[in-house]
């Protein structure tokens, strides 16, 4: 995936339903801070920095290393890292499912925002750190 140059603000401005574009207005400045990155459209995610990625099948190729997509059902925050090196934040964010590399939440209202920045930032910095070289299904616990 490429990063496009498309405007995230109106972008999210015609996110729809209403609640998840609320969700991204407040996701964004977390993102911000927790990455010190501005966001960049991925196609439809809002994504903050980027990293390069080669498993040892030889694919490789370049993605955000932090990132969200207001979808319908649910916001999808990316982990890349895995959800499993993130398990003691997890059990204190509040309302949430997770897959292997990402985490839903449907109302940034009802979980705790520091936690989820804490989540983010980490994450951000173990994707980045130059060592990162896992897919999200074979990340652990920190």
């Amino acid at each position: 995936m490429e990063p496009t140059s498309l405007d995230v603000v109106e972008f999210v401005a015609h996110v729809q339903p209403e609640r998840r574009r609320r969700d991204a207005e407040v996701l964004l400045p977390l993102f911000q801070r927790a990455t010190g990155e501005q966001p960049v459209l991925w196609g439809s995610i809002i994504g903050f920095g980027e990293y390069h990625y080669k498993y040892p099948s030889g694919h490789e190729g370049d993605t955000a290393a932090a990132g969200f997509a207001p979808r319908k059902a649910a916001t999808s925050i990316y982990l890349v890292d895995g959800v499993g090196a993130h398990e003691d934040r997890l059990a204190r964010l509040g309302p949430h499912t997770t897959g292997v590399g990402c985490l839903y939440i449907k109302d940034a209202a009802k979980i705790d925002l520091d936690v989820l920045e804490e989540i983010v930032r980490t994450s951000y910095r173990t994707v980045t750190s130059g060592t990162f070289g896992q897919r999200a299904r074979d990340g652990g616990a920190s």
